[in-house]
Formats: C-alpha cells, structure tokens, sequence
C-alpha cells in the first residue's frame, strides 16, 4: 500500500515527505537500547520510535512559509521522552507558524497541552480519525445530529 500511495502522489505532483533518519529501538520502551539509523537501514528485531533529527530538519524546512498545516497524529512514541523528540520539536516549530495550525488526534493534542502550546495553535482535536473523515468530506453522525436540530 505505501508503494501505491508514493506512486499516487508523485503522478499526482504530490511532495511527499518521509522520514529520512528514524530512533529506532530494540523493544518498545524508554529503557531499550536506542540508535539513530537511515530510515531504509532499520535493522531486524529493532523499530521505529520517533523520527530522527534530519527529518526534523527538513520537515521544518518544509513548514517554513505555510499558510495552513494539519497534523494528525505524534511523530514518534511521544509518552516516552527519549522518543518525544520529533513530535516536541515540530509542535514548538507550528507554535511560532504565522499559519492556521490544526491539530487532530488525542495524543498529538496531549502533547500540544503538556508543553504549553495549546494556545498557540488555531483547533486541536482529540478525535484524529474523525478529523480527518471531516476533512475529506464524510459526514459524520455528530455533526450530522446538530446539522439537523
């Protein structure tokens, strides 16, 4: 499915940005053995936590000079703070964006609210799946309910 979606988007003039460098981890734990590893280079028996800090550079860049940016979900496992990295540094990077910032997903908007920002971003919603079936022009059945009141 990613390598259909990739083609999608490049047929379609779509950037699409991946993860470059990845922190990876032996088991899913702040306590694991940890390393820094080319994002197509993630040994067996290790996985992916948080994006790594050339991503971070360069999803920075590309935010530089944007009008209006959707997240939807933390970057790495963000309740761990080794691996809070990726998700931290984007989020204080959006807080300074003279942009429409919107935030979907419970624990992006945790993240958002623990380091102080939440005042900083335009919407923040704790409903991510729902964020974005709004977004792509679902109907959803409590909008709905209102709609008809």
């Amino acid at each position: 499915m990613a390598k259909e979606l990739i083609a999608k988007a490049k047929e379609k003039g779509v950037k699409l940005m991946l993860p470059i460098d990845t922190h990876v981890s032996t088991e899913y734990s702040n306590d694991a053995e940890d390393k820094f590893v080319h994002s197509q280079e993630i040994p067996d028996g290790w996985e992916g936590l948080d994006i790594g800090p050339d991503t971070i550079k360069l999803f920075e860049e590309a935010l530089q000079g944007a009008k209006t940016v959707v997240w939807n979900g933390p970057l790495g496992v963000c309740e761990f703070d080794k691996f809070k990295t990726g998700t931290y540094e984007v989020a204080k990077l959006l807080s300074t964006l003279d942009a429409v910032t919107i935030i979907g997903g419970g624990d992006s908007a945790a993240a958002i609210e623990k380091m102080g920002l939440s005042d900083k971003m335009t919407h923040i919603s704790t409903g991510g799946g729902a964020s974005l079936e709004f977004l792509e022009g679902k109907k959803l059945p409590g909008i709905e309910a209102l709609q008809n009141k």
